[in-house]
């Protein structure tokens, strides 16, 4: 099953089983399902819950927020992620503040759907990843779609959590196959943190390098694992998280310890990033046991180009991950 599969069929899922739940977002109506198809089949099965909006994201937004406030669940599709800037207020000002400020926590079940990333030729304003902007917003957590992920158990994490959500889809994974790490590697779920996939060869406890990313870039990171192994025999233990925010740092420390070097992955562009916050928390857990600090990568300060050849000189490639961790451990 590809991802985007696994992704309608999670949507269909929470349709199915809460009759309290709507989607909601331009252009997902049958035939057209979504700009990616990702809501192919839900206005025909469920024409009353899967609402066809106008081009308004702060008004998308709002009414799910106001749906989620009276105790529904509201999952938005925002067509490209680039345009949740236009949805900022009512995420950040309306709908992260209503778990708390009304005296007594209120649940807020309420997902906005992000597709994400470059790797397609959209160009400047189609292409972007704006996950840092959502990092750090109390109430609000930040998640990002992962093909080691069920997105069914993803959503049900979301909606239980009883805060409003982010979920960044990198839209290059749309079309990739779940569950695919090559024939060099294998995954399961980090012990003590179930909504962390690891990639290994062996024993992750052993890797020389640990890589941390979102699921936007697992593609990336495991071919450079893959080309670390055969070109220069360095083992790479990959981590996936699920949730991005709040990220809890703690079940990794047994990984983290045993490697030469930490290196942190993502696309977005560097200035108070997601992974200058996974590397704060690592540093202060275990400043001492780490041989170096915690490397990052991102990709280059720039607008994102629609030529290929350009596009690929901004964005973070496996090559760029593969040169950062043999700086990384450079003696």
């Amino acid at each position: 099953m590809r991802v985007g599969e696994n992704l309608n069929a999670a949507l269909h899922g929470l349709l199915e089983s809460d009759p309290s739940a709507y989607v909601i977002g331009e252009d997902i109506l049958d035939p057209y399902g979504g700009a990616f198809k990702i809501t192919k089949g839900l206005s025909s099965r469920f024409p009353e819950r899967v609402l066809g909006t106008p081009i308004s994201e702060s008004g998308i937004t709002g009414l799910a927020a106001g749906l989620a406030l009276c105790g529904d669940a509201a999952v938005v599709e925002i067509m490209f992620g680039d345009f949740v800037a236009l949805a900022f207020d009512q995420i950040v000002n309306f709908a992260a503040k209503s778990v708390t400020m009304y005296g007594s926590r209120v649940p807020i079940r309420m997902v906005v759907r992000c597709p994400t990333g470059g790797g397609r030729g959209y160009g400047p304003t189609h292409s972007q990843s704006l996950q840092k902007h959502f990092v750090g917003v109390p109430g609000l957590s930040v998640y990002e779609m992962s093909p080691l992920h069920d997105n069914r158990q993803v959503f049900d994490a979301m909606l239980a959590s009883g805060g409003p959500c982010v979920f960044f889809e990198d839209k290059i994974l749309y079309t990739r196959h779940m569950n695919d790490v090559g024939d060099l590697f294998r995954h399961d779920v980090m012990p003590g943190a179930e909504d962390v996939a690891r990639v290994f060869l062996d024993d992750p406890e052993k890797a020389d390098c640990v890589i941390i990313a979102p699921g936007g870039m697992v593609d990336r990171a495991v071919r450079a694992m893959r080309g670390l192994l055969l070109e220069q025999e360095v083992t790479c233990c990959l981590l996936v998280p699920s949730r991005l925010y709040p990220f809890d740092a703690e079940p990794l420390l047994p990984v983290l310890r045993g490697a030469r070097a930490v290196l942190v992955a993502e696309e977005g562009t560097a200035g108070g990033t997601w992974g200058s916050e996974v590397a704060h928390r690592i540093h202060r857990l275990i400043w001492n046991d780490l041989r170096r600090p915690v490397a990052l990568v991102s990709s280059a300060d720039s607008v994102i180009p629609t030529a290929a050849h350009l596009e690929r000189a901004v964005l973070v490639q496996d090559s760029t991950i593969h040169d950062a961790v043999l700086e990384a451990l450079r003696d």
